[in-house]
């Protein structure tokens, strides 16, 4: 936060990682140094939640999005998990951060 310019804007999405965290973090509590910076530099943050708030424009999205993976505009990550046994551990690590990109089960070759 301190690099950010005076009067910056900040979206907050997916932080499926915190769900279920119900203590601090061990280290220094840096809560007052965030709002204080937050404060000084009048910087703004939002968090958004895309089906509630974009939900309204998921077909624009899709044919958009569509086009420009399939031009190489866009790439994208998944983390493929072999097998429907192996979900729930994968589910874990979706909730624990330790994933990267798209997690996807695969539960059949085709």
């Amino acid at each position: 936060l301190p690099l950010l310019n005076t009067s910056a804007r900040v979206p907050v999405c997916g932080l499926v990682s915190g769900y279920n965290a119900t203590n601090l973090p061990d280290g220094p509590d840096r809560l007052p140094l965030l709002m204080g910076t937050i404060l000084k530099k009048r910087i703004r943050m939002q968090g958004f939640i895309i089906a509630q708030d974009y939900g309204h424009r998921i077909d624009e999205f899709q044919q958009e999005m569509g086009r420009w993976v399939k031009e190489g505009k866009i790439h994208y990550r998944e983390q493929v998990t072999e097998g429907l046994d192996a979900a729930p551990e994968a589910l874990i690590g979706l909730l624990e951060g330790k994933n990267f990109g798209k997690v996807v089960i695969r539960v059949a070759a085709d």
